[in-house]
């Protein structure tokens, strides 16, 4: 999947002024157990929350893609269930991280009812607590792309199947901030390559697209 392409790059020192979030606990499974459109649009502005060596990560989720079904040729469900894929169809709220072109690892949470293969892709975090960790691990680049999260983050195979809703986890999700409507840009997914139509044209990717940073 290519990086982002319609949020600006900024530097990990720039993040969203509004950010006041207090004793959030992690999002419950019957926010995942949902369409996952839903879900998808609502993960914007969440708090994705990683412990790495006893630091605090903590990133607010700025783009997210949907995939959903057998039927969607632009999902790795489509395969059916595999090794791979396995998480697709398990219990809602747990991540389903996948290794892709040979160098990146993509974060997924997995939705809708157990059984049922669906699962929204996290394509893009803003750095709010532990900015210098990230800072090091992406060498002071931004973070606006799937695999660009996971290594800021230091998320990797062994995440595969992470319990996201649960704070004793080192990986989970918690509420963060509203982001209005008017802020939201929905097109289709990106780096799909030749995947067929009407697929490749769906319109179940989200983005923030104005967040004000400092």
């Amino acid at each position: 999947m290519a990086a982002s392409k319609d949020l600006p790059t900024k530097s990990l020192n720039s993040v969203p002024s509004v950010i006041s979030v207090v004793n959030a606990f992690p999002l419950p499974r019957r926010f995942y157990n949902r369409p996952t459109l839903t879900v998808a649009r609502e993960l914007l502005g969440a708090r994705l929350v990683r412990i790495l060596d006893g630091v605090k990560l903590v990133g607010l989720i700025s783009e997210t893609e949907a995939y959903f079904g057998l039927d969607d040729l632009a999902s790795h469900a489509k395969a059916g269930r595999t090794i791979r894929t396995d998480p697709m169809f398990g219990q809602p709220g747990h991540a389903y991280v996948y290794f892709t072109y040979g160098n990146h690892w993509m974060l997924n949470a997995v939705t809708e009812k157990e059984g049922f293969p669906a699962a929204v892709l996290i394509r893009a975090i803003q750095p709010i607590e532990g900015v210098d960790v990230m800072m090091k691990h992406r060498q002071g680049r931004d973070t606006l792309g799937p695999g660009k999260l996971t290594q800021a983050l230091g998320i990797s195979k062994s995440e595969n199947y992470a319990d996201l809703t649960e704070s004793g986890s080192s990986l989970w999700i918690e509420a963060g901030v509203k982001v209005p409507q008017t802020s939201v840009t929905i097109g289709a997914r990106v780096g799909l390559n030749t995947t067929p139509e009407p697929w490749l044209s769906k319109p179940w990717r989200f983005l923030v697209k104005d967040w004000k940073v400092i």
